[in-house]
């Protein structure tokens, strides 16, 4: 479905989607950003309850970047709220928190991520979960050991739609009964090589 900036249904008689602020807030405030995924992955879910911090621990959730901000809708929007991001105004409030990250963490909701093209969000989004779950069993074992910034910063570097990197993309498209995506659509209607 597509929307507006502020949410409103562009040409779709469809109920939209209670959380559509959330996209259209970021993509306000982040012109450069291409794809913007809101999830309720269960493994992220324990670091929005708690003051431990989710970092990057396994080279592939490099993206997650070293520090990932915290959202509470309570801070500006009391404690009466369902916790669902159902405004401009709270979408907004979720964009500032998000900042030049690439991570936000929602409390006891989610995450919000955006990134630069589909194919790296996507692999942002699957890999966020996979850090969580092994941080989590790492805790249990002993000190973390998180990525260095240098670590993240050489894995940045590499072109998130090169054919090495679309590796892991094709595979999740074809186990979704997709084939190869190679043309992305991105949100101002024009694909990409």
């Amino acid at each position: 479905m597509e929307c507006t900036l502020d949410g409103a249904p562009v040409s779709d008689s469809r109920p939209p989607y209670l959380e559509r602020f959330i996209h259209g807030a970021v993509y306000a405030t982040r012109p450069e950003t291409t794809c913007v995924v809101h999830a309720h992955t269960e493994a992220v879910l324990p670091y929005t309850i708690t003051d431990v911090s989710l970092r990057p621990v396994v080279h592939d959730a490099s993206d997650i970047g070293s520090v990932i901000p915290r959202w509470d809708v309570r801070d500006e929007f009391g404690d009466a709220t369902d916790m669902l991001v159902r405004s401009q105004e709270m979408g907004m409030s979720l964009a500032r928190a998000l900042g030049d990250k690439n991570v936000v963490l929602m409390r006891g909701h989610g995450f919000t991520a955006a990134g630069r093209s589909l194919t790296m969000t996507v692999r942002m989004c699957v890999y966020l979960g996979r850090n969580a779950r092994v941080q989590t069993i790492a805790a249990s074992m002993g000190e973390i050991v998180a990525l260095t910034d240098g670590e993240i910063e050489a894995r940045r570097a590499y072109d998130p739609d090169s054919p090495a990197m679309r590796r892991g993309w094709n595979a999740w498209a074809q186990r979704a009964g997709c084939g190869n995506l190679r043309n992305e659509q991105h949100r101002d209607g024009q694909g990409s090589p």
